[in-house]
């Protein structure tokens, strides 16, 4: 008997089924929150946990792909945050929003958000390019150390220049509030999309190689300090981003949101959902955020429980909720058409 070849959906389609889940859960959750079936508290939660998902897939390419640790990340989302809310204040978004102009709003919130990315990648090649020639501890101590320095330089420049400009510890207020549910799922979607686009090109191969074994890549060609800097800003970048969406959610910023346990907040994150797994970033962030939510009606005992839980999930899931593993729904239907004409998708399987 012919042994079966087992069927393998062409890349388009990938993309095609991969587009058709992300506009289906889209337009669910917009009917949702169009009906009020999602109450404005819960809609803001929603914002938050896009905001956060950013946060812990961009650090994911630094820890989990890159195998790096920097403990700097709250940084970044502090310089995308302050540049994009400063850039805000000073163009009439706020008076369009008002107005109930918010198409006239686009054009500025690109432009923060663009700002946003650049600036904070502009600090990630500073501090990357001298910082990643280190390894491990060393490197988490420079990025722990980076984070404060701009923690601090927020909190006194206005004294150094002689004019207002971060506001310092009163902090920056009045910015206007633009993050929206559709703007942050789309910046969500876009972020994850870049990330799979560069880990599945040459690029992510190559940065992948490093994270394994760094001699040997270098000893094949691969410029490692390249690669290594380049994952590095992208995180960054993003990063930036998710501050500036952060900055327009709440409307106010103050330099003791982004202290030390901010990074550590971030970087819980990605070893729950399991270091170099987005699907697990994303599930941890969501849980992460959500949780303490859920919690509140017993708030005495609020942090108990969520420690709790980290703990146990490092106990009985030391890897993450999903180890190194990233869900695809064409290798479900991969799995499940060749199942049911009896071909093994293993390798050196054939028909059953």
């Amino acid at each position: 008997m012919k042994e079966k070849k087992p069927i393998r959906i062409p890349m388009p389609l990938r993309y095609g089924i991969n587009l058709a889940l992300i506009l289906a859960l889209w337009g669910t959750f917009a009917a949702l929150i169009g009906q009020g079936a999602i109450t404005n508290y819960w809609s803001g939660i929603l914002i938050m946990v896009g905001i956060n998902i950013i946060l812990a897939v961009s650090l994911n390419i630094a820890t989990g792909y890159l195998g790096q640790l920097p403990l700097g990340h709250a940084g970044f989302m502090a310089v995308g945050a302050y540049a994009g809310g400063i850039f805000l204040k000073s163009t009439p978004v706020a008076d369009l929003l008002k107005a109930g102009n918010e198409a006239a709003c686009l054009p500025y919130v690109i432009g923060a958000l663009v700002l946003s990315a650049v600036v904070a990648g502009v600090f990630g090649l500073i501090i990357g390019i001298p910082a990643l020639r280190l390894r491990g501890d060393y490197l988490a101590i420079i990025t722990l150390g980076f984070g404060e320095i701009i923690r601090v330089a927020l909190t006194n420049i206005d004294s150094l220049l002689g004019f207002k400009f971060t506001y310092g510890a009163a902090g920056l207020k009045r910015i206007p509030k633009f993050s929206g549910f559709h703007l942050v799922f789309i910046c969500v979607v876009l972020s994850c999309t870049l990330i799979h686009m560069i880990m599945k090109s040459r690029h992510g191969r190559a940065i992948l190689s490093i994270r394994e074994n760094e001699i040997a890549a270098e000893s094949v060609g691969i410029n490692t300090t390249y690669y290594k800097t380049m994952a590095f800003v992208v995180s960054a970048m993003l990063a930036g981003i998710a501050g500036c969406l952060y900055a327009g959610y709440l409307g106010s910023l103050y330099p003791a949101t982004f202290k030390f346990m901010k990074s550590i907040e971030i970087l819980v994150m990605v070893v729950l959902g399991g270091m170099g797994s987005m699907l697990g970033s994303i599930l941890s962030a969501a849980v992460l955020t959500i949780l303490p939510e859920l919690l509140r009606s017993v708030a005495d005992y609020r942090m108990v429980a969520y420690s709790l839980a980290l703990v146990l999930m490092m106990i009985f899931r030391p890897k993450g909720l999903m180890g190194s593993y990233d869900f695809s729904m064409s290798r479900v239907l991969e799995k499940g058409i060749n199942g049911l004409r009896g071909v093994n998708t293993r390798k050196g399987g054939g028909a059953q």
